[in-house]
């Protein structure tokens, strides 16, 4: 019989596990659920930003495109006025305008005297 004590001795007792308690049960489901909805709610607002940014983005890229359109009409006429300007300086033109409006006429180089100013 000793040996039958002895091995009845060797078997643990099973251990018994403390009940949890429900009330701390629902308030980790609860945090669970806040945490969730924070998350969505950062994701949100996240999500609104790059929403923004875009927005932003499109609308300097609008202004850019006006800007762009506006400069190369400025461009196209400053060719105009420069071709103008070539055409309206043209040395035949100049002649015959100064002949007609204040009577000038070009005189030939080799006609030119100048005087000597450092003679005494």
């Amino acid at each position: 019989m000793a040996s039958l004590s002895h091995a009845q001795s060797s078997v643990a007792e099973p251990v018994t596990r403390p009940r949890a308690n429900p009330r701390r049960g629902r308030r980790r489901a609860e945090a669970r659920a806040r945490g969730g909805i924070v998350w969505i709610a950062v994701s949100g607002i996240l999500l609104a930003g790059v929403v923004f940014v875009n927005v932003a983005v499109l609308r300097l890229n609008l202004a850019l495109d006006s800007s762009t359109s506006e400069r190369t009409k400025l461009r196209a006429q400053n060719a105009a006025l420069q071709s103008q300007l070539s055409s309206e300086l043209a040395s035949s033109q100049i002649q015959t305008r100064a002949a007609k409006e204040l009577g000038l006429v070009y005189v030939d180089p080799s006609q030119y005297r100048y005087v000597n100013l450092a003679k005494k």
